[in-house]
């Protein structure tokens, strides 16, 4: 068994992706190294949104990777600079990466939305417009 991870994120401003790439740069490398990590992928989707995809040995990995480091840090800004961010979760019978519909299909029945201080009118909801299906980007794990 594994346990995939999804979340998307939509920043509200331009002027929050200087920032967030920073973070972003500094929590793949951080993910990369994670104990249990075993694949994911980003992908940058239209109008300021991002995806992320991460495939865990377990959610007690997913857990001591999300509670430490670079992404501990990265998460209060989230709620400021996002006016939409959701997550969702499921294990699998295999490590394979799932693909973005699959991802998209699973946001929204099983997703919830995560807290942010100014949420746009479709973020509760989860009513936000298909992603693109193409152009992520691999994060795969660094070993030794």
């Amino acid at each position: 068994m594994a346990f995939v991870s999804i979340t998307r994120l939509r920043l509200r401003a331009l002027r929050f992706v200087p920032l967030f790439a920073l973070d972003a740069l500094r929590t793949t490398a951080q993910v990369r190294r994670a104990e249990g990590y075993l694949t994911g992928a980003i992908l940058r989707d239209r109008a300021l949104t991002f995806w992320t995809m991460t495939v865990w040995r377990d959610a007690a990995a997913m857990k001591r990777y999300i509670t430490d480091g670079s992404h501990l840090k990265a998460m209060p800004k989230l709620m400021h600079w996002c006016d939409e961010a959701s997550i969702t979760h499921w294990t699998t019978e295999t490590a394979d990466l799932p693909g973005w519909d699959e991802a998209d299909r699973r946001m929204r029945g099983e997703g919830r939305p995560s807290k942010v201080r100014y949420p746009s009118t479709g973020h509760a909801a989860l009513n936000y417009r298909p992603p693109r299906l193409t152009g992520a980007a691999a994060i795969p794990p660094r070993r030794g």
